[in-house]
């Protein structure tokens, strides 16, 4: 049986998650008779499947924890300094770098690190920063598995990082910025898990979000817990090639890492951050 069109990646893990259509299915049941190594790597991504559907499901048998289902925070005023952290470099450093192209490009990127926007502080170094670009560069890369739990799976997702982190771990959708969501993963912190969240834009980059419990800000002591941590601003670090915008709210700490410009990250960090804040438009 020859297939109607060329065989993709696409259509092989389709294939396993049962989205196929009858009629194509079968051609992908051909194709991979015929070819006996491509069969036996698509059945270990049936037994990944299988194995992360043993560890999943029961998640979602299990009452929803107590703690999970607590009012909303209050927000303070202190909000509004960040967004207008991220729209004020934003801003800038878009206007800038149309404004002074070709030999002032450079100027305009010096400037725009020099804006003096509220709640803005560049960070000299971080352990938290540093996990999460290291984090996106071992993950992102990945052209097979960049993520445990796809975006098709969205809601398992949220299931499973939510009862793993003990609270809500709902990714921001952000589409009408140009982000689309791939899906996320569990990884290993300090002293328990972490989430991270993978997005990627029409042009095939990935930015990633981070999310810890272990994170202190530098300025406020381990003993000086979540109500200090409210009071920190938006920080931005550079690890390598790989540019990060972090920031605390109560008890978790957000990094967004990519290897876009410092100006984009800052605009998407302050839609991230409204989103989690559950603040409209």
């Amino acid at each position: 049986m020859n297939p109607s069109s060329p065989i993709t990646e696409a259509d092989l893990h389709a294939w396993v998650d049962g989205h196929l259509a009858a009629e194509r299915a079968r051609e992908v049941e051909a194709y991979l008779a015929a070819r006996p190594d491509e069969a036996q790597r698509v059945a270990s991504w049936r037994t990944q499947k299988q194995e992360l559907r043993a560890l999943f499901d029961p998640v979602q048998d299990e009452p929803m924890p107590a703690r999970l289902l607590r009012a909303a925070r209050p927000r303070t005023p202190w909000y509004l300094q960040r967004v207008a952290a991220g729209i004020a470099i934003a801003l800038v450093g878009g206007a800038l770098g149309w404004g002074l192209r070709g030999g002032l490009q450079d100027r305009a990127s010096q400037l725009a690190q020099q804006v003096p926007a509220a709640g803005m502080v560049q960070a000299s170094g971080s352990a938290f920063a540093q996990r999460a670009a290291i984090a996106h560069a071992v993950y992102s890369p990945d052209p097979r598995r960049p993520v445990e739990v796809d975006a098709a799976h969205e809601d398992q997702l949220v299931a499973w990082l939510s009862k793993r982190m003990g609270a809500p771990m709902k990714p921001p959708h952000l589409q009408p910025l140009g982000y689309a969501l791939e899906g996320g993963r569990l990884l290993p912190g300090g002293k328990g898990p972490v989430a991270q969240f993978m997005y990627r834009d029409d042009a095939g980059g990935k930015l990633t979000l981070y999310v810890s419990d272990e994170v202190v800000d530098s300025g406020t002591s381990a003993a000086g817990g979540a109500a200090s941590n409210k009071d920190t601003a938006f920080r931005f670090v550079q690890e390598g090639a790989v540019n990060v915008f972090y920031w605390i709210d109560g008890p978790f700490g957000y990094a967004l890492s990519a290897e876009a410009d410092r100006a984009e990250l800052a605009r998407v960090s302050a839609e991230v951050y409204r989103q989690l804040a559950g603040t409209p438009r």
